[in-house]
């Protein structure tokens, strides 16, 4: 398996903070070695969410990890830039206050930050 691949923190909002993983997959198997793997680190563990989707040759998953829609953010622009065979991770590190629909933005913002560098391949 493909070592996950971490951006780190790449956004704040209002004391929130996300940062996005990812790695190739071909199926629900791999995707839960990625996440495993992902959560050894204790600062992942520890994350409020860990938001993920993946478009595998079996067909679409996601989880919102209490994060509700989070995941269908993620799978949405996975599917719109034709991510195939590929798990991403948004998590979020809640900071104390709401964000209401400027939730999305962010796990939107983190996304496209991650399909932006496995389009450069940096």
């Amino acid at each position: 398996m493909t070592a996950v691949k971490k951006l780190g923190v790449i956004l704040t909002d209002r004391g929130s903070k996300y940062a996005v993983s990812g790695a190739p997959v071909s199926s629900r198997t791999e995707v839960d070695t990625v996440l495993h793997a992902l959560k050894a680190d204790k600062s992942y563990a520890k994350a409020t969410h860990n938001t993920w989707a993946a478009v595998l040759p079996t067909g679409a998953l996601k989880a919102d990890d209490g994060e509700s829609g989070a995941g269908m953010v993620i799978l949405r622009m996975m599917e719109r830039a034709d991510v195939q065979n590929h798990v991403v991770i948004v998590t979020r590190w809640y900071g104390g206050k709401k964000l209401g629909g400027d939730r999305f933005r962010r796990v939107q913002d983190a996304t496209r930050t991650y399909l932006d560098q496995i389009d450069t391949g940096a």
